[in-house]
């Protein structure tokens, strides 16, 4: 069953969490869609409560999951305390889709005549902070001597309009395609014969995104996993997965110091 539930953890004014982990180990989780908290002043943006339990909100189940694989690798990871309706940090600055004003059909009153000025608000206020915690987290890593591996999670819906989607995991790539390659091997090879996305249900070449401006500028390894949200709309789901991808990267992962 999907959960219906903000999945942030703290106040929704505080944009980013943090998961302290060992930067020595050489992996980066991030979570750009875990929330779908919208802080007080912005007035849900004028959207009806219901529509934020759906995906334009945040991706369901993607926050638990990356909380979830983080503590069993120990490893750090970064998570977004706001809604991917206030303005998607998984889209370049220049991406006519930062802040939307129409997301699957339902129309978003707060975003229908935001300016350039307030525009550059949400980019000070939640983008930035975002973009800070990410280098941060690397910048770890690289003083520890390491360069990480850095996956990004998210989910997807089942169904597109009235097509169903056959893939259970999807896992997406641009120009460095060797993280990605080991992943969908390993996941073709689980005993639960899983249907795997090949960059499906989206191509993960996007000018811009999360991946593109801290990953493929250093040149670090890369990868971006999306998991049906029906697969982990609840603990059991969440937890079957995060076991899954812990099992898969734990013998990728260096060394303790």
């Amino acid at each position: 069953m999907l959960s219906l539930e903000p999945e942030t953890k703290t106040r929704p004014e505080h944009p980013i969490e943090r998961i302290e982990g060992d930067a020595s180990l050489g992996l980066l989780l991030v979570c750009e869609h875990a929330s779908n908290a919208v802080p007080e002043d912005l007035g849900r943006l004028g959207v009806p409560e219901a529509e934020f339990s759906r995906h334009i909100a945040y991706d369901i189940g993607a926050a638990e999951v990356t909380r979830r694989l983080a503590a069993r690798l120990g490893v750090p990871a970064v998570l977004t305390q706001f809604s991917r309706l206030i303005i998607d940090p998984n889209r370049g600055r220049r991406d006519p889709t930062l802040v939307m004003r129409l997301s699957d059909g339902a129309i978003v009153p707060g975003n229908a005549r935001i300016d350039a000025a307030g525009i550059a608000e949400r980019i000070r206020r939640f983008y930035v902070p975002f973009d800070r915690a990410v280098d941060e987290a690397v910048g770890r890593s690289e003083a520890a001597g390491v360069r990480p591996m850095f996956v990004t999670i998210h989910s997807f819906t089942p169904f597109w309009r009235t097509i169903a989607r056959p893939w259970q995991v999807g896992i997406l790539y641009d120009q460095d395609v060797g993280l990605s390659r080991l992943l969908i091997e390993a996941l073709k090879a689980d005993p639960a014969g899983l249907c795997v996305g090949d960059n499906q249900p989206y191509d993960g070449g996007l000018p811009g995104d999360t991946i593109d401006r801290h990953a493929t500028v250093r040149g670090l390894p890369n990868a971006l996993i999306e998991i049906r949200q029906d697969l982990i709309g609840g603990p059991e789901g969440q937890e079957e997965w995060a076991q899954r991808f812990a099992r898969i990267l734990r013998p990728m992962l260096r060394p303790p110091a």
